[in-house]
């Protein structure tokens, strides 16, 4: 009886020991659910070889659907752990200053992850497409093929290997020049 009480007392969200266990088998539940969403993704990116599912958007999907496990798995653990529901009840008169703080801090950042699902969805690119667009150079235009659209930034490699990482709010908000694939370009300057 008294082992059953000892092993009882050991998960107890209570204590520190519970509270470290139990963020354990969070850290290791979020691990073993971001494998499986990024091998189903995977899997169906394989097993679909037309032109209705390609690469950028399934890497998109599951970055969000990673970020949204983990907060769901950080957000149960607050109100599992007493102490943590405590604080979180005590920090409750403060949350609406703190979420209009951190809304001003994170617009940009939210404008950019709304932006990547917007790219996402009406695709006027996709990887592999060499773009034209606005640069801080001396002609004032890059040309870049598509790499990569994460949550926040649009990844394009040029010619020359040079990396352009350009946020998802300006690539959505600027004229982008689309260039036939696999042919060489020649520009003098902007139209």
């Amino acid at each position: 009886m008294t082992g059953m009480h000892y092993v009882g007392g050991i998960f107890d969200p209570a204590t520190l020991t519970g509270a470290a266990l139990f963020g354990g088998l969070f850290v290791v539940g979020g691990g073993v659910l971001s494998w499986l969403v990024r091998r189903m993704l995977r899997e169906a990116l394989l097993h679909d070889r037309s032109e209705r599912i390609d690469e950028v958007t399934l890497q998109f999907v599951s970055r969000l659907a990673i970020l949204g496990i983990w907060l769901v798995l950080a957000t149960f653990y607050a109100h599992l752990i007493p102490a943590l529901n405590r604080l979180s009840t005590t920090l409750l008169a403060g949350v609406s200053l703190v979420s209009v703080i951190v809304g001003f801090a994170a617009q940009q950042t939210l404008g950019n992850l709304i932006a990547g699902v917007g790219l996402v969805l009406y695709k006027p690119f996709r990887r592999g497409d060499r773009l034209q667009v606005d640069a801080p150079t001396s002609s004032g235009f890059e040309i870049g093929t598509v790499e990569d659209v994460s949550l926040g930034f649009t990844l394009l490699r040029t010619d020359d290997g040079r990396e352009i990482v350009i946020a998802n709010s300006t690539m959505a908000q600027q004229t982008t020049v689309k260039l036939p694939r696999g042919k060489d370009v020649q520009s003098t300057g902007r139209s």
